[in-house]
């Protein structure tokens, strides 16, 4: 069911759905859906019949692929809101669009399985809202299933993630329903004394606000119901975490889910201001007044196959409606147009419905936009010309294949596709490898990937082969050295000339590259400069030693000498390629590989074995952790040529049991025999491309 009902901003909660996956948060978002009448019955993961998972690939893995906005409108006491949820996919392979769902909300609820407890993605997520500065509240669904011990989990939440973390509500008869601890301080619960739980959470509440904890110490009790805004204060600052009990099985404990977020969690008004930043980089505030200028920020982008590209935004700041004139960006870029928002709309999973007006807190989406991409920012001022969302943090993807069309005539509608998809996901890089004479699809996993090229098959119908890529290698420089080169050629008329003396610097790794231009008196005309810069870049591009792209490294051109007639473009842009190679050759060039961060989660009686493997693929065990279940989570460094079939390889240790994600942790120098190598390989290949 849909509603083009309009809600004030101080009526509206934002709320992203996020944690491990099969803890249960697309069955609890639709016991929210159903409890608060915007559907007749829950549906069903397991049948294809919810609302979030509407995609096929979804319906086939019974899993969410991608994040997915719903609402539903509840009443608690005399407060009628409307909840904005977005659910987001729970295993680490998806985790891009759970990510990518924090900018547009004021609180993430982060779902934990009673039967599964703290698990990797529970971890991450809490860390990255913490780091935007979100309130954090925590619900433990499945309460009503065997075998579970709550009093230890909450125990460990509480180890995990601090003595913030409060129930304020708790389970009985079994999880059959729950017992509200901030109004009540009596009531039978399965565990733990509603009274003691009632006053650990109003000493929380009252320590952020002198007035409240002055009138607690005075009379030694204080009305719940006063207690609004310094309970506002505390979930921002981050001095509560609260925790709700669930199950999304049953009901149980949903209706006292809804009533918390309408009574306690923020509205737009009062959450932590969002994290923009102007044109110098210094923060810029966002006011949540419909009557400002308008200021929305695009968190997913989704390329209907019907519909066409459509941008889902956040609304900041003023209102969007039909009539509402808005630029992608900056309105500074040279020719950019406005475009009419025609069809403002409202999201209810894969449905839409045409609203009046969208408000700060509304989340809205616009179609048929093609300049629209994944984190821009909308805006109606020139006022917002610059402001941008300041960027997320996300997994750097590692794990790629080389793809090649099947089909003869593919090769054009192979990049389209892949934009479009890349597009929607920000962990999903395309990578043109001019070298190898390559394409590289990069993502998170194997199942990452795998289900991008399901998604190629089943919606765009292309059909594409796969293979393992080259490693991502990297050069750079050990030491500074000085270049030379003039590059002179006569051939009857005008002829060419240019002579360049560079110094080559290296820099901090991570540093990337820097072009300095020290050139005095005019030896070299200053319109030339970028010619030598590009003759720079054109070995940077191709590498000196192994054929990988150089980092890492500072070019400084000091001196050099042109002719008045003979000195063009193309004889710099030759004379800076040769004095970089010249350069290249004194200072030590040496090859670095990429060290990915890995993280396995295993059971426990696999310690040994995972972590002698990983010894023998030239890794080092940084941690390790004990998780529920008799689990365990392994983290460590290890080179990510060295993880070639490692997953084949985890699944033979742990017998289908273990699982891993990895990011990217830095670039460091290979062995020598590595670089040896690597350097004799590069020199066979460019001299079969001589030969043929």
């Amino acid at each position: 069911m849909l509603t083009n009902h309009r809600f004030a901003t101080e009526a509206l909660r934002t709320v992203a759905v996020v944690g491990h996956g099969a803890a249960g948060k697309t069955t609890l978002v639709e016991q929210l859906l159903a409890k608060s009448g915007m559907i007749g019955a829950a549906g069903s993961v397991e049948r294809g019949t919810t609302v979030s998972d509407h995609d096929p690939q979804e319906k086939a893995v019974l899993h969410s692929l991608r994040a997915s906005v719903v609402h539903c409108d509840h009443a608690a006491g005399s407060v009628n809101a409307r909840i904005h949820l977005i659910d987001t996919p729970g295993y680490p392979d998806f985790i891009g669009q759970a990510i990518g769902a924090l900018d547009a909300v004021e609180t993430v609820m982060v779902v934990v399985s009673a039967t599964g407890g703290i698990e990797l993605v529970t971890r991450r997520m809490m860390d990255w809202a913490r780091r935007r500065n979100l309130c954090r509240m925590i619900v433990v669904n499945k309460i009503d299933h065997d075998n579970i011990r709550l009093p230890q989990l909450l125990a460990e939440l509480r180890e995990a993630f601090g003595a913030e973390v409060l129930p304020i509500n708790l389970p009985a008869d079994g999880g059959a329903r729950v017992i509200d601890c901030f109004d009540k301080d009596s009531g039978a619960a399965d565990f733990l004394s509603v009274a003691e739980v009632h006053r650990q959470v109003m000493e929380q509440v009252v320590e952020v606000d002198d007035a409240a904890m002055e009138k607690y110490l005075e009379e030694g009790a204080v009305d719940p119901t006063t207690l609004h805004g310094p309970l506002e204060k505390a979930l921002r600052e981050g001095h509560l975490i609260p925790v709700c009990f669930v199950s999304a099985r049953t009901g149980a404990g949903v209706q006292d889910l809804l009533d918390v977020m309408v009574r306690h969690l923020p509205n737009p008004a009062e959450g932590n201001p969002p994290l923009f930043v102007g044109r110098d980089g210094a923060p810029f505030k966002a006011e949540p007044d419909p009557r400002k200028h308008v200021l929305a920020h695009v968190f997913k982008v989704v390329n209907d196959p019907y519909v066409g590209k459509i941008g889902i935004f956040r609304v900041h700041q003023g209102t969007i409606t039909r009539d509402t004139q808005l630029y992608v960006g900056s309105r500074g870029d040279e020719g950019k147009k406005p475009f009419k928002v025609a069809h403002p709309l409202a999201l209810q999973g894969k449905d839409t419905v045409e609203v009046p007006a969208l408000v700060p807190g509304d989340i809205g989406a616009v179609a048929k936009v093609e300049e629209i991409e994944f984190d821009c920012v909308l805006h109606d001022s020139h006022d917002e010309d610059y402001v941008r969302m300041a960027p997320l943090e996300f997994p750097q993807p590692m794990f790629g294949l080389a793809i090649e069309p099947r089909r003869r005539g593919d090769e054009g509608r192979i990049s389209e596709v892949m934009a479009k998809i890349a597009a929607e996901d920000p962990t999903l890089v395309i990578e043109h490898d001019t070298v190898q004479n390559e394409t590289v699809l990069r993502g998170l996993s194997e199942l990452h990937l795998r289900s991008v090229l399901e998604r190629m098959s089943t919606q765009y119908k292309l059909e594409v082969t796969t293979r393992p890529p080259r490693v991502p290698y990297r050069e750079t420089i050990a030491a500074a050295a000085e270049g030379h080169a003039r590059h002179k050629k006569q051939t009857g008329g005008a002829g060419q000339f240019g002579e360049v003396f560079l110094r080559v610097e290296p820099l901090p790794r991570g540093a990337g590259f820097e072009f300095v231009d020290q050139v005095k008196g005019g030896v070299i005309p200053h319109n030339l400069i970028p010619a030598v810069e590009k003759g720079v870049r054109e070995v940077l591009a191709t590498g000196h030693i192994a054929g990988f792209a150089l980092q890492d490294l500072r070019v400084v051109v000091h001196d050099g000498k042109h002719h008045p007639v003979d000195s063009k473009e193309i004889a710099f842009v030759s004379a800076g390629r040769k004095a970089m190679l010249d350069a290249l050759e004194k200072a030590r060039p040496t090859v670095l590989e990429p060290i990915v961060r890995i993280e396995i989660v295993t059971p426990d009686a696999h310690m040994g074995d995972i972590t002698g493997d990983l010894s023998s693929r030239r890794g080092q065990v940084t941690g390790t952790g004990n998780l529920a279940g008799n689990l365990m989570v392994v983290q460590g460094i290890v080179p990510l040529a060295e993880l070639d079939g490692y997953a084949g390889r985890l699944k033979a240790i742990t017998q289908g049991h273990g699982s891993y994600a990895m990011e990217l942790a830095h670039y460091e120098a290979v062995p020598p025999a590595v670089q040896q190598q690597l350097a004799q390989d590069y020199k066979a290949r460019r001299k079969v491309d001589v030969d043929e």
